[in-house]
């Protein structure tokens, strides 16, 4: 919690002495406030690292330790939908897909003639490919 606070105070120092700065300058109350934060946050990103990287790592420390102490999250409702969704749905294994595939089979290899045939539309007129109009 120290490093979680100590990056927390040293950004929130860095913003304040940045808006009076700016301040200061004239730039004006509400965009020395943005311009600060800002510019803090870019210098928080490029040297702050160490101090981040601590506070990261403790914060992921009491998370682990948190969901540790529960234990695993059961989430009733999908449960109960996964279950009826198991029951209405049949899963095919990869050997179910195979079994089925060669019993389609009967040990013959595909010809394009036992392939069904496509009706065509007799007022269909085949005009080729078009030309894109001229400008």
């Amino acid at each position: 919690m120290r490093q979680f606070l100590l990056y927390a105070v040293v950004r929130l120092g860095m913003w304040a002495l940045l808006w009076w700065l700016l301040t200061l300058a004239g730039v004006g109350v509400m965009l020395a406030g943005v311009l600060a934060a800002l510019i803090a946050m870019l210098i928080s990103i490029l040297f702050l690292d160490r101090l981040r990287d601590g506070a990261a790592m403790r914060w992921k420390d009491a998370h682990e330790r948190r969901v540790e102490r529960r234990g695993e999250v059961v989430d009733e409702d999908a449960e109960y939908e996964d279950g009826l969704f198991a029951d209405d749905v049949e899963i095919l294994t990869e050997q179910d897909a195979a079994d089925e595939h060669a019993a389609d089979d009967d040990g013959e290899e595909a010809d394009p003639t036992d392939l069904p045939s496509l009706e065509e539309d007799p007022d269909a007129e085949d005009e080729g490919p078009q030309a894109a109009p001229e400008r």
